[in-house]
């Protein structure tokens, strides 16, 4: 039986690594050929879109897009981590923080931002993962990044626990969101709690829970992914059996990545505009 093709929308349980996903998928599509777009950490539970087959070529493109998150912030206590799941460093008082104080952080946590990745990440030193230097006693300092944070709003206050909601680009830690938010009022913070409700456009109604795929594979075919995903860019006969081959369009006229679709409604390839033409990104149709 040949492997489907296409996108699972995860909703990804707490506890589980991304890999743990990605490996109880393979099982339920009867292939190894699955990966995923974006790693969520163990605490974290939400949106995990998984490619399927061909389909596993769209996701270093998906893993560029934004992101939306609703998070659990508390104040007064830094921990190793910048989560729940490290060790307590530091408490402090928080009995003075106002609600004005909080909202004129988060603005300023908000916008374009040089961003601190939180130690224990993914990010490689020298090609080793930071966390992996953390957990064997070695101090890191990683190196600011630039990230965008469109949206850092308090939805709920109770106490010393905020729950806010984040729209970043792809790279932003909610971690460091919250650790630099502790920071500015001089308290410190750590998260408690994380879950993704969107990656590009895949949101929460489109996401299944594992069990939920197991019953029956929720997967978003090959050529429903990246229409939903890009822009589309249709193509006459002559141009699908060019592209098919690898060969150069003429512009597309659209900024980043464009879906080509065949008259038959296949998607034939991904292109980009680079030096006066329409180039092919990643090709899925056969000659």
């Amino acid at each position: 039986m040949t492997a489907p093709d296409g996108l699972l929308v995860v909703d990804k349980p707490a506890g589980w690594t991304s890999h743990d996903v990605v490996g109880r998928c393979r099982r339920l599509a009867g292939t190894r050929k699955v990966g995923h777009a974006g790693t969520l950490d163990p605490m974290a539970t939400g949106v995990l879109v998984l490619g399927v087959g061909r389909a596993t070529r769209l996701l270093g493109h998906l893993a560029l897009t934004d992101k939306t998150y609703e998070a659990t912030v508390r104040l007064g206590a830094t921990t190793v981590t910048d989560d729940a799941e490290g060790e307590l460093v530091e408490q402090r008082d928080t009995s003075g923080v106002t609600d004005g104080a909080i909202a004129a952080a988060m603005t300023g946590l908000t916008g374009a931002l040089e961003q601190v990745p939180s130690a224990v990440s993914a990010v490689k030193v020298d090609g080793v993962r930071s966390y992996a230097r953390v957990r064997a006693g070695e101090s890191v300092e990683l190196a600011a990044r630039p990230v965008v944070v469109s949206r850092f709003a308090l939805l709920a206050r109770r106490g010393d626990e905020l729950d806010v909601a984040v729209d970043c680009t792809s790279g932003t830690y909610v971690r460091a969101l919250a650790r630099d938010l502790g920071a500015a009022l001089g308290v410190g913070g750590h998260l408690t709690a994380l879950r993704r409700t969107r990656v590009g456009p895949f949101d929460l109604s489109r996401a299944r829970t594992l069990e939920q795929h197991a019953e029956q594979l929720a997967l978003v075919p090959l050529d429903a992914a990246v229409a939903a995903a890009f822009p589309r860019r249709e193509l006459d006969a002559d141009e699908a059996v060019a592209l098919s081959y690898g060969k150069r369009l003429a512009v597309t006229g659209s900024p980043g990545v464009v879906g080509a679709f065949a008259p038959d409604g296949r998607c034939v390839a991904l292109v980009e505009d680079r030096d006066a033409a329409a180039r092919p990104v990643v090709v899925f149709a056969p000659a």
